[in-house]
């Protein structure tokens, strides 16, 4: 195959001019100089490996399509949907929605090596133009295809969208108006990215929310879920699902009396279906369970925070481990990703410089991390 070098410096500009930074930046980053950096953008001459291999690390992207003549790449989709966006994907939300592509990228490849035996691939098929609608039997069948019983609610949903094959991480960006995005990545699938910062049982609605998008709106390359945008069709249908499957009406209609709930009443029933009150609030008046007054009740009051538990940060942790591990999330590494790069290691299918790599860190890090997770590292690879 012949090496195009004017696509090569295509995909360097396009890359660099994408997440918003600069040739120095570059230059102090990777250690290659500017001149040489220009004449790698500008066409003027080929890279070497060694450059090829440090920009792909510094740009997280597979090097080999640095080198391909492949032209469809994610960072088109991501080019596309900065643009689309505009300012609502700050700098540091570029290169967070960068390295989120690249550890789905990573997660796709580890489970090509080690096939989870319990997947449960899940297709709806969308009849009508009746977006509610597609949203309640999406959910109901979803729950049915997962084997929960009509008035069963689901703990681990991050779990549950995994199972049917879905790339989930949560990461914190900077902008707090973007709850989480869809990708259907080109080698990967489909990616779900649910922001951090927002409160833990938020997270949870916007899991289910991204996994409505993931099912429903497979034609699109993306989707960006915005607080501020709840009048769109789709999104008020991704959000019909997410509250269908986090509270099926069956289960709602077992709660007693929610008619004549008192505050404490409220916040115990929104922490045992672990949503906010706000949700559940929507979801009891959607049902016709309770008026108009009532749901105003609910709404005006908040689950504590010390209530909140996090599946991926249980109790039984001790209060460092369980700041570390928070830390981890915060970048991205869920507990299942952590678990699955550490499993592909012990078993010999990456060395312990890969792991490093896809769990972005370096070797004191991992090391750190190893510790954190009761793993164990060997350097005789």
């Amino acid at each position: 195959m012949t090496f195009d070098l004017a696509l090569f410096s295509s995909k360097l500009k396009r890359y660099r001019e994408q997440l918003d930074t600069s040739l120095d930046e570059v230059s102090t980053l990777t250690g290659i100089p500017i001149q040489e950096l220009t004449s790698l953008e500008n066409g003027d001459r080929r890279p070497t490996g060694d450059e090829v291999l440090i920009l792909a690390d510094y740009y997280k992207c597979d090097y080999q399509f640095f080198i391909s003549n492949e032209r469809l790449a994610p960072f088109e989709q991501t080019e596309t949907m900065f643009r689309r966006y505009g300012n609502e994907f700050l700098r540091g939300d570029r290169w967070a929605v960068q390295e989120f592509l690249f550890l789905c990228e990573s997660e796709a490849f580890l489970l090509s090596l080690m096939p989870k035996k319990d997947d449960k691939p899940f297709r709806f098929t969308k009849v009508g133009n009746y977006f509610k609608g597609h949203a309640e039997q999406a959910a109901e069948r979803l729950r049915s295809h997962l084997g929960y019983s009509p008035n069963q609610v689901s703990w681990n949903i991050y779990d549950d969208f995994r199972s049917l094959g879905f790339h989930i991480f949560r990461r914190e960006l900077d902008n707090s108006n973007i709850s989480g995005l869809y990708i259907k990545h080109p080698t990967a699938g489909k990616c779900i990215l649910v922001n951090y910062s927002e409160d833990v049982y938020r997270q949870r609605f916007t899991a289910a929310h991204e996994a409505a998008h993931a099912i429903l709106d497979e034609e699109e390359d993306f989707i960006v879920s915005l607080l501020s945008d709840k009048n769109n069709r789709v999104e008020i249908r991704a959000n019909t699902f997410a509250s269908r499957y986090l509270m099926p009406p069956e289960f709602l209609k077992m709660i007693p009396d929610p008619k004549i709930w008192d505050v404490a009443k409220a916040i115990d029933w929104a922490n045992r279906l672990k949503v906010s009150t706000e949700a559940l609030a929507y979801a009891l008046k959607n049902a016709d369970l309770i008026s108009t007054s009532i749901e105003t009740q609910i709404k005006s009051v908040r689950v504590p925070s010390s209530m909140k538990i996090d599946p991926e940060l249980p109790e039984s942790l001790s209060t460092g481990s369980r700041q570390r591990r928070e830390q981890s999330l915060k970048k991205g590494l869920s507990t299942f990703y952590v678990g699955l790069c550490f499993d592909a290691y012990e078993r010999g299918f990456i060395s312990v410089g890969k792991l490093a790599e896809i769990l972005l860190v370096d070797e004191r890090e991992l090391n750190e991390m190893a510790s954190i997770y009761s793993r164990t590292l060997k350097y005789d690879d």
